[in-house]
């Protein structure tokens, strides 16, 4: 699904990847750990495409196809979706009037037929439901007066409606209680476990993955992943620190 080849990028002309390989395989759930400054979320705006971030060498495919030969509304179209630490406030536009054009600007650019209102409020509340989010909130402006827990619940509904291939969530545990948590991990099995999908969770804590319970976990440290292993080397990070596992 995702191959990265000795990735070096920089922001600002400050390098913050080098040298990182990792792969994630259709059908698997990959974390990534790491200490404050390793470049975790680097990795997921350079995949991601944010301007400023400028890739110097490496490469990454993404299904096959050339990422960084893909403008940022073609990789989400493609199916890759980013999910942020912080998601962002939009003032003046419901979350169903984004939601909707996101997913029909996302099935133009595949060449496919749009939804109408009526088929994409249906999927809306149904992706609202399994969420646990009461469907009401998607009529406020995005992310609006949402606390926390509101906004990453707002979020897996919207990954629900967008259907990618490969979600790559950056810190999506940052600042839930525990049942935020809970709902949060549920959405991501009930709408990314498949054989046909992959995700790269990025976190500093083994707790979201007692819920999204993953396949490999990669240490980032320094720009490069420094060391992979099962699901037990989270629990082991936990325990003993980054110093002392990435050494």
């Amino acid at each position: 699904m995702l191959t990265i080849e000795n990735l070096h990028a920089t922001v600002g002309g400050k390098p913050i990847l080098n040298g990182l390989t990792l792969t994630v395989p259709t059908g698997e759930v990959h974390a990534i750990m790491g200490p404050n400054g390793a470049g975790k979320s680097t990795l997921a705006y350079v995949l991601g495409g944010r301007p400023g971030y400028e890739v110097t060498d490496g490469s990454a495919t993404f299904d096959g196809v050339d990422l960084f030969a893909l403008e940022p509304h073609e990789r989400a179209a493609a199916g890759l979706f980013l999910g942020f630490q912080y998601p962002v406030e939009i003032p003046g536009v419901s979350y169903l009037q984004f939601l909707r054009e996101s997913l029909n600007a996302q099935r133009r650019g595949r060449g496919e037929a749009e939804l109408s209102g009526a088929e994409f409020i249906k999927l809306a509340r149904a992706q609202a439901a399994t969420l646990g989010m009461d469907a009401e909130m998607l009529k406020r402006p995005v992310n609006v007066g949402f606390s926390g827990g509101e906004k990453k619940r707002a979020e897996m509904v919207q990954m629900g409606i967008m259907a990618p291939k490969l979600a790559i969530l950056d810190e999506t545990d940052s600042g839930l209680d525990i049942d935020a948590l809970k709902a949060v991990g549920a959405g991501i099995n009930s709408i990314m476990r498949s054989p046909d999908k992959s995700v790269l969770l990025i976190t500093h804590y083994q707790r979201l993955l007692d819920y999204v319970r993953p396949d490999r976990v990669h240490v980032l440290s320094g720009g490069r992943i420094v060391r992979s292993g099962g699901a037990e080397l989270a629990q082991e990070l936990e325990r003993e620190g980054y110093a002392e596992v990435a050494a």
